[in-house]
């Protein structure tokens, strides 16, 4: 008999759920109507000032060379942090699945690394890729590879992209292991009783049962390189060099925390937003067709 759940006060699941309804509106609704409203306007430095522009801000957002840079920039980090993070964890999940000894231990450390701050993060990564002192910098040199992110873009752009990737490896795992466990047993045994390699198993069985899960990995993954990765780039490289690692969101935070023009930064996170959204319910809408659940 299916158990369900009876409310005996009509508005008791209201109040459960005003918290998380609170919370929401404070620190999503409230600052993206603020950014909206922010984006029809030219706003002083100093504030007080504001004039009514329309769509002007917008449009010479199209005109702006370092503009269009970020947005490159972002197509190219979001694509190499998504596929190289959900690569590394998978392999991870799968040598995680096959551990007989000590499985707890290991899939506990590879869990860690999802509670450090991603501020923490860029701190960590930068200190080991520091030219000067860092650990695996130096081991670069005994090699005789030259590594700068100081003044090399594509160092630069690796090293932001490796530490994006290894905050958010744990997350990935989590759902993988979870998702090969849920794979019945019988079907791989009966694959390897047909003489299957390990590799076709893979290839044929487990990763089509995976499906559901990359794609909604897939789609956190891009969300996560669009807007959870601004303290990573803060804290290694501030954009640099040039506009080399110089990210949508860092964007937003600079023309309006550093050129104090808050109207073209409203316009950027508006037009931010929507390329988040659009690119959501296309991989729902196109992706969501060739997965197997």
């Amino acid at each position: 008999m299916e158990k369900r759940v009876v409310f005996n006060h009509k508005l008791l699941p209201y109040l459960l759920l005003a918290p998380q309804l609170l919370i929401t509106v404070i620190f999503f609704f409230l600052p993206a109507g603020q950014a909206i409203w922010q984006s029809f306007f030219i706003e002083s430095a100093f504030g007080g000032d504001q004039q009514f522009v329309g769509l002007d801000n917008y449009t010479s957002l199209f005109s702006n060379s370092t503009y269009y840079s970020s947005f490159w920039v972002t197509l190219l980090f979001s694509g190499l942090v998504a596929i190289i993070g959900l690569a590394v964890s998978l392999l991870l999940a799968v040598m995680a699945n096959r551990v007989v000894r000590a499985a707890g231990a290991y899939k506990t450390l590879l869990i860690w690394p999802y509670a450090v701050a991603p501020a923490v993060v860029g701190v960590l990564w930068a200190f080991l890729f520091s030219p000067a002192v860092g650990t695996l910098a130096v081991y670069m040199a005994n090699l005789g590879i030259s590594w700068n992110p100081r003044l090399n873009s594509t160092d630069a752009m690796t090293l932001v992209v490796i530490a994006a990737v290894w905050k958010q490896i744990s997350y990935n795992f989590l759902f993988f292991l979870a998702g090969l466990q849920s794979i019945p047993t019988s079907l791989l045994e009966a694959a390897a009783i047909d003489g299957a390699s390990p590799f076709r198993r893979f290839r044929t069985i487990v990763f089509p049962l995976l499906s559901p899960t990359t794609f909604f990995l897939l789609v956190i993954n891009i969300v996560y390189a669009f807007f959870e990765t601004f303290a990573i780039i803060d804290t290694t490289t501030q954009g640099g060099p040039g506009t080399s690692t110089n990210i949508l969101v860092y964007n937003v935070y600079k023309t309006a925390f550093k050129s104090f023009d808050y109207g073209s930064s409203g316009a950027q996170s508006v037009i931010l937003m929507m390329i988040v959204i659009a690119l959501t319910i296309i991989q729902f809408r196109y992706v969501d067709r060739k997965v197997q659940y």
